[in-house]
């Protein structure tokens, strides 16, 4: 039995979103072939993802000088503990999902808040005297994106995440491109076809 972590980063819902109406779709292929499976699904609008802000700068410099957990104010105790469920999560899951939409060549804030607690020192790569180290490798990754326009992943927001995912140890990651339906609009049904079966075929494996 494997755990897989559902990365939902669109504020929308399949009704609207290419990128979620694919990812419904690899859920249902999904967890048709793989009853055993455990599936987690953590949606970075709705749920709590804390972002790096004054509250947590502080008392990450404040823990890391050997201040006392219990000695930083309710609000970082508070977001300093949320912040590490999320790391564990991401570190207990087998496989991890991401869908999102490109903005602006980037990914959403809220999903970019969320990768910020999947790149932790000590728990998802450390320092060496021959560079960084990954150590959260032998995950598998789907990241699933759409794209108004055409970019084969050479965009910002898929190089990030793949940058981010191999600078902690994973290098099996399935891109799928839901691409050129802004660009070419009399094709997107076509576009959005193509990808569903993409991501059926996907998940029977995955």
């Amino acid at each position: 039995m494997s755990h897989t972590l559902v990365i939902k980063g669109h504020p929308l819902t399949a009704e609207t979103s290419f990128s979620l109406k694919a990812l419904d779709q690899f859920l249902s292929t999904y967890e048709a072939a793989h009853p055993s499976d455990t599936v987690t699904i953590l949606d970075v609008f709705a749920d709590n993802v804390p972002e790096i802000d004054a509250d947590l700068a502080a008392a990450f410099n404040a823990l890391a000088s050997g201040t006392e957990f219990a000695s930083l104010s309710a609000e970082q105790q508070a977001k300093v503990a949320r912040f590490g469920e999320l790391t564990d999560q991401f570190l207990a899951a087998d496989k991890v999902v991401i869908t999102n939409p490109l903005w602006n060549l980037g990914v959403p804030t809220r999903l970019k808040a969320w990768v910020d607690t999947i790149n932790v020192a000590g728990r998802t790569f450390k320092y060496t005297a021959e560079g960084p180290i990954g150590l959260a490798g032998g995950k598998k990754v789907l990241h699933i994106q759409a794209n108004g326009g055409v970019y084969n992943g050479n965009d910002a927001s898929s190089q990030y995440l793949n940058s981010i995912l191999n600078f902690i140890g994973i290098d099996d990651i399935t891109s799928v491109y839901i691409e050129g339906h802004a660009y070419d609009p009399e094709r997107a049904d076509d576009i959005l076809a193509d990808a569903l079966a993409k991501v059926d075929s996907i998940a029977k494996e995955f």
